[in-house]
C-alpha cells in the first residue's frame, strides 16, 4: 500500500500540528488572494499567522503602504475565513528573483565619435573623468 507524504507528517503529533499551521497558512492565502485589491496579487503574500496577528510580505514599500492603509478592511475579511485577525502586520520583503546576469556587450562608436572624444580627452586634466574616457575608448569597439 503506498501512502503520501502528508499521511505519515499527520500521524505524529509534533509534525501533525506543524501541518495544520500550513494548512491554515494555504487558507489564509486563498482568502489574502480574494478579498485583496487584484494589483496586490503578485506582490504581497501571507507569511505567517500568529494569536490572532497575520504578518503579510510585500515586494515594495508602495504595496506595504497601501496594504497598511487597507488593514482593518483586510482583517475583517481574513477573519471570516475562521482565523481569528486582530492585528496585521505588514512587512517589505522582497522575493528573489532567480535571473541570469546579463554580460555587457560592446557598442560600437564610430570613427567620428572617436577622434572628438581623444580630443576631448586630450584637452582635459588628469582626473577621475580623463581616465574613464580613456578607458571608454580602449574598450569600444569601433565602428567604420
Amino acid at each position: 500500500m503506498h501512502y503520501e507524504p502528508e499521511y505519515f507528517l499527520d500521524r505524529d503529533a509534533a509534525s501533525g500540528r506543524v501541518m495544520a499551521h500550513a494548512r491554515l497558512l494555504l487558507k489564509l492565502a486563498r482568502r489574502f488572494e480574494a478579498v485583496a485589491p487584484a494589483a496586490f496579487r503578485y506582490t504581497a503574500h501571507v507569511a505567517n499567522y500568529k494569536s490572532g496577528t497575520i504578518v503579510i510580505h510585500t515586494d515594495n514599500g508602495a504595496v506595504a503602504a497601501k496594504i497598511r492603509q487597507m488593514g482593518q478592511r483586510l482583517c475583517a475579511e481574513l477573519s471570516k475565513s475562521g482565523a481569528e485577525c486582530i492585528v496585521m502586520e505588514v512587512r517589505v520583503q522582497p522575493r528573489e528573483i532567480l535571473r541570469q546576469p546579463i554580460a555587457s556587450t560592446l557598442k560600437p562608436i564610430s570613427e567620428e565619435a572617436c577622434v572628438a572624444l581623444r580630443s576631448t580627452t586630450e584637452k582635459l586634466p588628469k582626473g577621475p573623468l580623463r581616465a574613464a574616457l580613456d578607458h571608454l575608448l580602449e574598450r569600444a569597439a569601433k565602428r567604420g
